[in-house]
């Protein structure tokens, strides 16, 4: 069982993209375009572990997050300040808007197993075990809570899905026969967004340190990062399959798809998609304040552990935010669906971040070749490109 205490950075970042985001952009994916677009998050996910493990090489060769790598690193006086901007008002002010979805989304999910409609004070308890659980301080039980967490919200999830009986051939169709078109391009830089999430590939970066710290483990962080990331896929995946079996359109959330399968699979569907939502925004709700931490941290060039009082204050103001709103009558979705069209548009910019430091030797070290990564990385960054400018056109 040795294999068991190496599970924890990949885990928590598929904690992190399977939000509730994640799970609305699925469903709204699923209802309103069948299995046509499970493409796209497979394409998402590939990329996901393409660039994490970038992220985790970066973390263990230099013992530093990548912010803190760009800090050090680029000599450019005006390039170093522009991309620790673009870095530190990204994260910062993008998981603000997250926090706000998270806390609603796992509220949410409380609501619908509970059958009580209005959410009321149900946010204020989700802030609350959220800042309890960071304010710890430790690594090990913050990773202990949210391996928990993940494998309920699979299995949710999951079995949701094969109750659904997924149709095998248009599900191959979808995989290898990619459409986009004008209505849907959005949907897929949302699906891209959703999941390559900018806040992570920092994230994880400062979670291997904290974990290893030790070039040494480079092969089980791998290990551990794809096998994690791609089980965080099979729940996305899973999202799709279910809505697609919904026969209508009027579905906006996570809770209209429970009601909409009730017909077909009873009142347990409520409690099996209830169940997934709360896992998805609660572990959500943990890892974006701390990933704020980590960042501002890194950009800021402070010290300390995740006890100091810098540290603990940036993720109590992102999970303050996040509880002001989701008790509110701001809508934070669509907020986060400009902030998930974002982040696709970030992928390229961070790509090449990152593929310039792991092949500056200064940086990482000779001792390793990234021949593969390069060709890997160069095709994600034309595809995303690509997608990204239909995006804007499709825009204006």
């Amino acid at each position: 069982m040795k294999w068991v205490k190496d599970i924890g950075p990949g885990v928590l970042i598929a904690a992190a993209f399977i939000g509730p985001g994640t799970v609305t952009l699925c469903t709204i994916a699923g209802v309103s375009y069948g299995y046509s677009l499970i493409w796209a998050i497979i394409l998402s996910i590939f990329a996901t572990i393409f660039l994490q493990e970038l992220s985790l090489r970066i973390g263990l060769a230099t013992k530093m997050n990548v912010a803190e790598v760009i800090r050090k690193s680029v000599k450019s006086v005006f390039l170093n300040r522009f991309l620790l901007i673009l870095i530190v008002s990204s994260i910062l002010i993008g998981n603000a808007a997250y926090e706000a979805g998270n806390i609603t989304g796992a509220s949410l999910g409380i609501s619908g197993i509970i059958n009580y409609e209005a959410i009321n004070n149900i946010p204020l308890f989700i802030g609350i075990i959220a800042f309890v659980i960071l304010y710890q301080g430790n690594y090990k039980i913050i990773e202990r809570f949210l391996i928990i967490l993940v494998l309920l919200m699979s299995l949710s999830f999951f079995l949701t899905a094969i109750i659904t009986r997924p149709d095998i051939s248009a599900l191959l169709a979808g995989i290898f026969t990619p459409k986009v078109n004008e209505k849907s391009i959005l949907i897929v830089l949302g699906l891209i967004g959703t999941t390559v999430v900018p806040y992570n590939i920092f994230l994880h970066s400062s979670l291997v340190i904290e974990k290893w710290g030790s070039i040494k483990k480079l092969k089980t962080a791998r290990i551990e990062s794809f096998i994690s990331i791609f089980l965080g896929g099979i729940v996305s995946l899973s999202i799709i399959v279910t809505a697609a079996s919904v026969n209508t359109q009027d579905v906006d959330s996570i809770i209209d798809l429970a009601k909409g399968l009730e017909p077909l699979y009873g009142k347990f569907a409520i409690y099996f998609l209830g169940i997934g939502l709360f896992a998805s925004g609660i572990t959500s709700s943990i890892t974006a304040p701390l990933a704020a931490s980590y960042v501002a941290k890194s950009c800021f060039g402070w010290k300390g552990s995740m006890k100091s009082t810098k540290f603990r204050l940036v993720w109590i103001l992102v999970l303050l935010f996040g509880v002001i709103v989701s008790m509110i009558d701001i809508n934070p979705i669509e907020i986060i669906k400009f902030a998930q069209f974002s982040n696709s548009l970030l992928l390229p910019i961070i790509a090449i971040i990152l593929l310039w430091i792991v092949n500056n030797n200064r940086i990482t070290g000779s001792q390793y070749s990234y021949n593969y990564q390069n060709i890997f990385g160069a095709i994600i960054i034309i595809i995303s490109i690509v997608l990204g400018a239909r995006g804007i056109i499709s825009i204006f």
